[in-house]
């Protein structure tokens, strides 16, 4: 018997002010509103119901968490190409979003941010698997080696001027 693998449905989180935290949604990371209310908001990508939720049911106003509390560490966003993901980085410089750090992980290339809120938002594409490091056991090797943005974003403007 066959079993279907979960995926990931949806994250779903409490932010300060849904004005600033759906800019920053749809503006930097590309997410497009499907619903929205006074104290909520749901976001997709491709005009599914949601892959992002947001509220401010008990945080409106509320003071920024601490980033040394438990919690969630971020949230990833997985774009289909090295170009589209040079897209975003632009946008969130656009908006003035600035870049925590950056990794070319073997696996992928990855950007992190923070939203409004300072919640960590991982910005990355995947290399084709047949790419993927792999240890001398086959098994993959997830490298931590830096990341240039400027190429990287040199890339995104390359799809915006072609």
């Amino acid at each position: 018997m066959t079993h279907a693998t979960p995926t990931l449905g949806h994250v779903h989180l409490q932010v300060t002010n849904l004005d600033t935290s759906i800019a920053f949604y749809r503006d930097v990371v590309g997410l497009e509103v499907q619903q929205r209310s006074d104290d909520a908001a749901f976001l997709s990508f491709g005009g599914y119901h949601h892959h992002l939720g947001l509220n401010t049911w008990r945080s409106k106003g509320a003071a920024r968490g601490s980033n040394t509390h438990p919690g969630l560490y971020h949230s990833a966003f997985l774009y289909p190409d090295r170009t589209a993901l040079g897209q975003a980085v632009i946008r969130a410089y656009e908006h003035g979003y600035r870049v925590k750090g950056a990794s070319d992980h073997g696996v992928s290339e990855a950007v992190y941010l923070a939203d409004p809120d300072g919640n960590g938002v991982e910005l990355y594409r995947d290399r084709e698997k047949c790419n993927w490091p792999r240890c001398a056991d086959g098994k993959v090797e997830m490298l931590d080696a830096p990341l240039d943005v400027p190429a990287l974003m040199a890339e995104g403007r390359k799809g915006l001027d072609g």
